[in-house]
């Protein structure tokens, strides 16, 4: 299982849950995609953020760390 984060939103406009992947966001267009179900989405999120890993391997590319959620 991934350890990076994914950001969940319902979209009123796109009838489906958007998933954006903070540690990504500055090296991929987000949000990065979407599901009609909460638990589609989340299916489809740890699918992208693998595809971007190994592509990012494959390319000799630098790997974003996983954040964690800092609260104070």
């Amino acid at each position: 299982m991934s350890r990076y984060s994914m950001i969940i939103q319902w979209s009123d406009e796109d009838q489906l849950f958007l998933v954006t992947i903070p540690e990504f966001a500055d090296r991929v267009i987000m949000p990065c995609t979407h599901g009609k179900t909460r638990e589609e989405a989340i299916r489809n999120g740890e699918e992208v953020i693998e595809m971007y890993l190994e592509g990012w391997q494959a390319e000799g590319e630098s790997i974003p760390e996983p954040s964690t959620l800092q609260i104070a």
